[in-house]
């Protein structure tokens, strides 16, 4: 294992060649210890000639061995291809080049410069390859408007350049460095907790012993093993079904089995983190309680994580436990933004930029459609379950409340229950609104039970 982190630099050195080199010097020049190994990825149009490039234009010999197993097409000359091609195949390329250092041990932080292009090829390479919580920065022209798209789920860093990458400057330079010494020090982060993660998963005696002087300096045997790991439970809220996951998360943290709990802003990028997370194997169970953002999918609203959402754990077999909470309302911005055919309809203003619309039966039927034909594609349909709560469906939708709307929650009740009937997912009713203790009880134990143990 390497003693040094080792960070990975791309850009395109045809055009931002000295904006690369100086940020190059500045990394290898970070008063962190130890100081970091610079590799430096060229994913320009033209060929570069310079020494100090690791992973050169695809035209030139690369001094890397990429070992390259077929399954990828060896990147063509990205100067006779059209541009989208060009940013696909360089897309590629990146991808591939993270992905085996990554599985080499030999990669512990990416640092990424460019404009438009460069942003777009960087940013979806890290996304692709690289799992939430390792270190990935963009310094880019792009990052003051919607980064959404290149960030998109992910922790992805952004960080504006203020000026055009287009020659270094008073402005510049002291930007760069303060992206190489975030890097590196984020790096240097890395490379200690891959060293941990190793040490503890060495069965091999003397091994251990090595690696635990590597990482503290101590010259001693290593303990007891830990306790085994707690188990990784994701949550969706919204604000309107806050109290509902207060309660899950008090109960839970009481629990005779040891937990660790991940809550997700129904927010769009929120559901699409957990679905992410669930595909990467790092949570062992759900409780999706806040499926809102099917409704923004399917009605128009602006939190919509996409049309894959609940497929990441039906798909993975983990035991999930799934209601209709928010399932109530369509998201929009500020008033202004409501589309004029909802003009009609319960609006309420949420806060300054966020306002809501009542969905309607006919929207929570076809919301109770998008849950029965993502649910019943589970691979394991025993550890599925969903409840449903008759009480209400958020803050809003109680007895009384400005969305209480018992028909149009009927609807997507029946919806989903003579949906999954057969399907070996089992569907429970509760009395109780979303947001009443009773519910988040009954939540936590039936997650419980297709988990196969106590957690109340």
């Amino acid at each position: 294992m390497t003693d040094r982190p080792t960070i990975l630099l791309i850009g395109t050195c045809d055009t931002k060649w000295a904006e690369l080199q100086h940020t190059r010097q500045q990394l290898l020049a970070t008063p962190t210890t130890p100081r970091p190994t610079v590799l430096l990825l060229d994913i320009g149009r033209e060929p570069s000639h310079h020494q100090e490039i690791s992973f050169p234009h695809p035209t030139l010999p690369c001094p890397f061995d990429l070992e390259n197993d077929g399954s990828e097409p060896e990147p063509e000359d990205y100067a006779s291809l059209p541009r989208q091609l060009y940013l696909e195949a360089a897309t590629a390329r990146t991808q591939r080049i993270i992905t085996h250092l990554r599985a080499r041990h030999q990669l512990h932080g990416i640092l990424a410069l460019g404009g438009s292009c460069g942003t777009s090829v960087a940013t979806a390479a890290m996304r692709a390859a690289c799992p939430i919580g390792f270190p990935k920065v963009m310094v880019s022209t792009m990052a003051s408007g919607d980064i959404g798209p290149y960030v998109e789920e992910t922790d992805l860093t952004m960080m504006y350049s203020v000026v055009d990458l287009a020659g270094t400057n008073g402005i510049l330079t002291p930007i760069l460095a303060n992206a190489a010494a975030a890097t590196a020090a984020m790096a240097a982060v890395q490379l200690r907790r891959d060293r941990q993660d190793a040490l503890e998963r060495c069965e091999d005696y003397l091994v251990a012993q090595e690696l635990l002087q590597m990482v503290t300096g101590a010259d001693r045997s290593p303990g007891p093993r830990p306790n085994p790991a707690p188990q990784r439970i994701g949550i969706t809220m919204f604000g309107v079904t806050t109290p509902c996951v207060t309660e899950i998360r008090t109960l839970l943290a009481a629990s005779p089995t040891a937990t660790e709990v991940f809550v997700f802003h129904a927010t769009g990028a929120g559901g699409k983190a957990m679905e992410r997370l669930v595909r990467e194997g790092a949570l062992d169970a759900v409780i999706d309680l806040t499926t809102s953002e099917v409704v923004d999918e399917l009605v128009g609203g602006v939190l919509s994580a996409g049309p894959h959402r609940l497929e990441a754990a039906a798909a993975a077999g983990i035991p999930q436990v799934v209601s209709v909470g928010a399932c109530d309302m369509v998201n929009y911005g500020p008033p202004g933004t409501v589309p004029e055919r909802f003009r009609g309809r319960r609006i309420w203003e949420h806060n300054a930029t966020v306002t809501l619309v009542r969905t309607s039966p006919e929207e929570n039927r076809r919301v109770g459609e998008f849950l029965v034909e993502k649910l019943k594609k589970a691979t394991a349909p025993e550890k599925v379950v969903v409840v449903l709560p008759t009480g209400g469906l958020s803050m809003l939708d109680v007895e009384g409340g400005v969305y209480w709307d018992p028909e149009a929650d009927a609807v997507l009740f029946r919806t989903v229950e003579e949906g999954l009937r057969g399907s070996g997912v089992a569907v429970l009713r509760r009395e109780e609104d979303v947001n009443a203790p009773a519910f988040a009880r009954g939540l936590v134990e039936v997650l419980g039970r297709v988990m196969g143990c106590r957690l109340v």
